[in-house]
């Protein structure tokens, strides 16, 4: 017959240990000593109770019923939530009434806030930007018009990384997808015309050496009288000739790909610094966008080997429309006009942008003026060569009850914002949402003029909310 008797609680400590370490690592409990040992408790009798179910599937059913039979007073932990409706629909004073199993305020109780839809926001978090924070105002909803765009880099944000010399390629040091700081080793290249580039600087350099020494000689003999003023004129000659050409060699050796501190070093360690060794560096931080260069290639000047960019900003070029033009004249003078771009790979989803430069000049066959708009892409998810829609807002008569865009947050088909209740509390409110424009949303219906939402950062106070859906409830 099977052994119906539970284990002794000391061979299940381990367990429960590290289940109760999940649980506060997940955000959950923060008990006192006597909660602890509750929850150990309710966790032991969990395990008999399971083991005897395991159990009744061998003894006969009047047993199996005798089992399931519960003592007066027994509570299910797990169901003192699982039958209400959605905080959402529940009005907020009966959510800030409402009383856990821990005889604490839900609201208030560390582990169990997320049942009644709180978040609770310490003022530093707002202090320190993690949190934003705005007030639900009547805006004047813009009108908006559309004009189709293409993304392309930030032109002073790229860069054609070739070399100015014939040679092979010693050394890739970066891959296609890389990124790079400003002054990092991408490329080495073996060059006998550097090579010989470096010999006539080092030449040059101790030639004019030798002409300053004959110089302070001739010197020294002139002041004893023994030289003559023409040799003097000739040994200065010879000193300004070397100088001229050393400082020529030591530009050709600029013009070639060698930096400062290069030459320098060349310098100082004579002929056995002329390798001809040649290193393409990173002129600002970026990403390796094109890859062109295979070890033991041979390369020829002006050949591009690598791309560099910085694809955390972008440009959109829009065709402005003759009838357009008037009004954003005045808007971009004001430096006032936000758009909105969408691309096909992430529909529904806008991206902030502003117009930075309306073109000076219209195209004949189209009558539209190439201009400009700056996007900042810090997740990278745009890339040049991709079409745009963008929507240009101008501002119109009618007026609505908006919020900032970050504040509008979803979850199971229901559209919500987390609105500032009192002291450190955020209570999730559900709201009915209208149209989009310039990151804000205008509210149909939930919210109120003057009513403080959480809007940046309010994702994080959605994951509080909601941690109950990844096992980090109360009582799991």
């Amino acid at each position: 017959m099977t052994d119906l008797h539970p284990a002794p609680r000391a061979a299940n400590l381990p367990a429960l240990l590290l289940m109760l370490s999940l649980l506060v690592a997940l955000g959950g409990c923060q008990r006192s000593g006597a909660d602890t040992e509750a929850a150990l408790a309710e966790h032991e009798h969990e395990s008999e109770s399971a083991q005897a179910e395991r159990a009744h599937e061998h003894e006969p059913a009047a047993a199996v019923s005798d089992a399931h039979e519960h003592k007066p007073g027994d509570v299910d932990a797990h169901a003192h939530g699982e039958e209400e409706s959605s905080d959402l629909d529940r009005p907020v004073a009966e959510l800030f009434a409402a009383r856990c199993e821990h005889a604490l305020p839900t609201h208030a109780c560390t582990e169990c806030r997320y049942e009644v839809g709180v978040a609770r926001v310490p003022a530093a978090l707002i202090a320190e930007g993690l949190i934003g924070t705005a007030q639900a105002s009547e805006q004047a909803l813009p009108e908006t018009f559309e004009l189709p765009g293409e993304i392309r880099f930030d032109e002073r944000r790229i860069a054609h990384l070739m070399p100015q010399v014939t040679g092979l390629v010693a050394r890739v040091h970066v891959d296609l997808g890389s990124r790079v700081a400003a002054g990092d080793l991408l490329l080495e290249l073996d060059s006998a015309e550097l090579a010989a580039a470096q010999a006539d600087y080092l030449g040059a350099v101790a030639e004019e050496a030798l002409a300053a020494k004959a110089g302070e000689r001739l010197a020294t003999l002139r002041a004893a009288k023994i030289a003559s003023e023409r040799e003097a004129l000739e040994t200065e000659q010879r000193l300004e000739a070397a100088r001229i050409a050393s400082a020529t060699r030591r530009q050709r050796l600029v013009t070639l790909g060698l930096r400062d501190d290069e030459i320098a070093a060349l310098a100082a360690g004579g002929a056995a610094r002329a390798d001809g060794r040649l290193a393409l560096r990173a002129p600002f931080a970026g990403e390796i966008l094109g890859l062109h260069a295979v070890r033991g290639e041979q390369v020829e000047p002006g050949r591009e080997l690598a791309l560099l960019g910085d694809t955390a900003r972008l440009w959109v070029w829009v065709d402005v429309y003759e009838a357009q033009l008037g009004q954003l004249e005045a808007l971009h003078a004001d430096g006032a006009l936000a758009v909105s771009v969408g691309v096909a790979a992430y529909p529904g989803r806008e991206f902030p942008g502003r117009l930075d430069l309306l073109g000076r000049t219209m195209d004949e066959a189209t009558r539209t003026v190439k201009s400009r708009i700056l996007l900042d892409n810090p997740a990278g998810l745009l890339r040049p060569g991709m079409f745009a829609r963008v929507r240009l807002f101008l501002p119109g008569d009618e007026r609505a009850l908006a919020v900032p865009a970050d504040a509008l947050l979803a979850d199971e088909g229901r559209e919500f914002v987390f609105v500032h209740h009192e002291g450190e509390y955020f209570v999730r409110r559900p709201v009915r949402a209208g149209r989009s424009w310039a990151g804000s949303v205008e509210i149909l219906d939930g919210l109120a003029a003057g009513q403080t939402v959480a809007a940046a950062g309010a994702f994080l106070l959605k994951s509080d909310v909601l941690r109950s859906k990844m096992g980090a409830g109360c009582a799991d």
